[in-house]
């Protein structure tokens, strides 16, 4: 449905559409007086913005009480924007109610598990699951999407805002009710429930109902399958929202495509975005880059998951920043280059739509230190030229737009239920990080110049030849048989410490670890073997390991030792297995190598596969290539990592952007810069 969008935008009032990228940010124009908004569509003009998500937190300006409505003013911007060109992702608004719904029902509000009220006053202060707060942001949705139902410049709509980034947990009384439905809805009964949640440990087992409450502050560690339900009740709860804003605007706007903005992002896990992604007509994402020794692997990183998540189908980069943000300990502003560096590395991995937030900086309020594309400076300014010229370089690279990410060999399994049961409390340790780990292998492909998808737990196994499942630690009966048919059918999966130890209660397969994957790796683990912070052990030709260790027992005839433990408890045990099978393989890594470890060890892990990296050996590891496909042809993106020059040899095709030179079969690649060369498609 992202075609759908990009082809409702326009140049002028005719609507004619075009073949594009989409680009611009989230505008606010409520925040400015009237005399600025013509400067602002003069200035996105220049820039060559043509989409602008709007009306995000606009509630109290657009219902300035209970029985009052004021559209004039988002008439006019609507007006304003299509006679120029500018497309709108209309947003329902309902992201920040007003104070007179907070005043007149202060019951919407938030309870933390302490019991303390989160109080207006930021954003985001209402619970999901209050039908008070309900009642009033469907008024509101259906007010506008009746009034701009064949406004021309609606393009797209854009439900709420950042979907739980403050609100994800509520442990009200609401909270408590529509948990208890949720769990009715899943189990049934309550000596199903008690089954589940292992209630005969600690005298927990429920007799009714009503005595079921969300994990509340607890004078020990709660239930942990009480835990990882609420998790999974949460999201659900959130979800069920953005379904309830989306059928009164399918209802009344049909032809009009339905979005949410994700964060696809380290630290924002509350969210099952794979579980999320068919209930949006196309997937749109915000992310931050924080900076650090791995940034460039994380956004890749993050942008690679957001196309798993879409299915390898084009998504909307909904926002991200031209320069500094305002809420990190130290704010930086991006170095020349990195604007343009960023945003083509998202389009590089699927996105259609480049935005940030937001259009003008803001004068006041929290995030006035967020930069935008028009700064406090003004358009004379370094950030607004890179904006244009970003702007610029968009039109050029028209072509890729609807074009798919094409499927790499090998695959990162990225599983959001591994991800909250393996960090619960009351575990072999608390220095666990599963995304973190997942990075890793993650950074230690791109080290290698190998290209790999990260794609959720329900995409298909089959299209990768090598299948990479780091920390799945929570794996039903039937996720280990499609696990060990990947592997039996010719797939070679590799997989890490702590997984396959729990089934989808968090109950543990028993008879040894890990579990519901033992037999296809042929190996057993009787006991973990965790490590302190700073503490670490060596393995034979495969550098040294932290955070965790196993006592491995080969099981398995056709399991080989590819590297032991030579120091610490387990020395001279099994650090790394292969097990094989029928043409594939199952391998098995028991601690944490870190990406630098897992870069020396990878090339053994992969050889089976037959897998290598398609780029040159002088540039593996200071040029990422992604590559796209579709009607327009196979677009290949060679993204400069570095601050030095790199050339890059062996390539050839026509140069729809070179930030350098091309010369033959080789291209030039100034330092931060990307370069995007076209072929004929199959």
């Amino acid at each position: 449905m992202i075609s759908t969008l990009l082809s409702r935008l326009h140049h002028g009032p005719d609507g004619a559409p075009t073949h594009r990228l989409a680009y611009g940010a989230d505008y606010n124009p409520e925040q400015w007086p009237r005399e600025v908004w013509e400067e602002d569509v003069r200035l996105m003009r220049e820039a060559g913005v043509n989409i602008v998500s709007l009306g995000i937190f606009s509630w109290a300006r657009l219902q300035p009480g209970p029985d009052t409505w004021d559209f004039a003013w988002l008439d006019e911007v609507m007006d304003l924007l299509h006679a120029h060109g500018v497309g709108v992702d209309l947003a329902t608004a309902t992201a920040s109610p007003p104070p007179w719904l907070t005043t007149a029902h202060p019951e919407i509000l938030p309870v933390t598990d302490r019991g303390e009220t989160l109080w207006p006053g930021a954003r985001q202060h209402w619970r999901p699951t209050s039908p008070v707060f309900r009642e009033h942001a469907l008024r509101l949705v259906r007010e506008l999407a009746a009034r701009y139902a064949g406004h021309p410049a609606l393009v797209a709509w854009h439900v709420n805002n950042e979907l739980g980034c403050h609100n994800v947990y509520d442990y009200s009384d609401d909270a408590a009710r529509a948990f208890r439905d949720w769990l009715r809805s899943r189990y049934g009964t309550t000596d199903a429930l008690n089954h589940a949640w292992g209630t005969a440990f600690w005298s927990q087992r429920y007799s009714d109902w009503e005595q079921v409450l969300p994990p509340r502050l607890a004078a020990s560690h709660p239930n942990p399958t009480q835990q990882l339900d609420f998790k999974r009740f949460s999201s659900d709860a959130l979800k069920d929202h953005l379904l309830a804003e989306r059928g009164i605007l399918r209802e009344l706007t049909p032809g009009v495509p339905v979005t949410t903005n994700f964060m696809v992002m380290p630290g924002t896990k509350g969210m099952n975005y794979a579980d999320w992604a068919g209930e949006v007509d196309f997937v749109a994402n915000d992310h931050y880059v924080v900076p650090g020794p791995r940034d460039r692997d994380e956004l890749s990183f993050s942008a690679n998951l957001t196309s798993g998540i879409a299915g390898g189908r084009p998504w909307f980069l909904m926002e991200h920043s031209t320069s500094a943000v305002n809420w990190q300990p130290v704010n930086r502003a991006k170095r020349p280059g990195e604007l343009a560096r960023d945003s083509l590395t998202h389009v590089a991995h699927g996105a259609d739509a480049v935005c940030f937030f937001q259009w003008r900086q803001s004068v006041a309020g929290a995030e006035k230190y967020h930069s935008a594309m028009v700064p406090h400076a003004g358009p004379d300014s370094d950030v607004f030229r890179a904006v244009t010229a970003l702007g610029d370089t968009l039109k050029a690279l028209a072509p890729v737009a609807g074009s798919e990410r094409e499927p790499a060999e090998v695959g990162i399994l990225f599983d959001w239920e591994s991800w909250w049961a393996s960090e619960q409390d009351s575990h072999p340790t608390s220095l666990l990080d599963y995304h973190r780990e997942a990075l890793d292998w993650y950074s230690a492909l791109l080290s290698l110049g190998i290209r790999a998808d990260v794609v959720p737990t329900g995409a298909g196994l089959s299209r990768h030849r090598v299948l990479i499942a780091p920390v799945l630690h929570m794996v039903p009966a039937a996720l280990a048989k499609d696990l060990t048919r990947y592997a039996e059918q010719g797939g070679h999966l590799v997989t890490t410490y702590f997984s396959g130890v729990v089934d989808e209660n968090d109950h543990v397969w028993l008879g040894g670890h890990p579990g519901a994957l033992r037999e296809l790796l042929g190996i057993r683990v009787e006991e973990f073997g965790p490590l302190p912070a700073g503490q670490s052990v060596e393995l034979d030709g495969a550098g040294a390991g932290t955070l965790w260790t196993d006592q491995i027992e080969v099981t398995g005839e056709r399991t080989e030792v590819l590297a032991r433990y030579r120091t610490g408890t387990h020395a001279g045990r099994p650090a790394v297995t292969r097990r094989s099978t029928d043409g594939g393989s199952a391998s098995y890594v028991s601690t944490r190598l870190g990406a630098d470890g897992l870069a020396a060890l990878l090339p053994r892990l992969l050889e089976p596969a037959g897998v290598s990296s398609e780029l040159p050996a002088a540039v593996r590891g200071s040029v990422e290539a992604t590559v796209r496909r579709g009607p327009g042809g196979r677009f290949l993106f060679l993204v400069n990592r570095t601050d030095e020059t790199v050339t890059v040899p062996g390539v050839a095709g026509e140069v729809l952007l070179g930030d350098g030179s091309g010369d033959g079969d080789e291209v030039v690649l100034a330092p931060r810069a990307v370069a995007v060369l076209r072929t004929p498609g199959d």
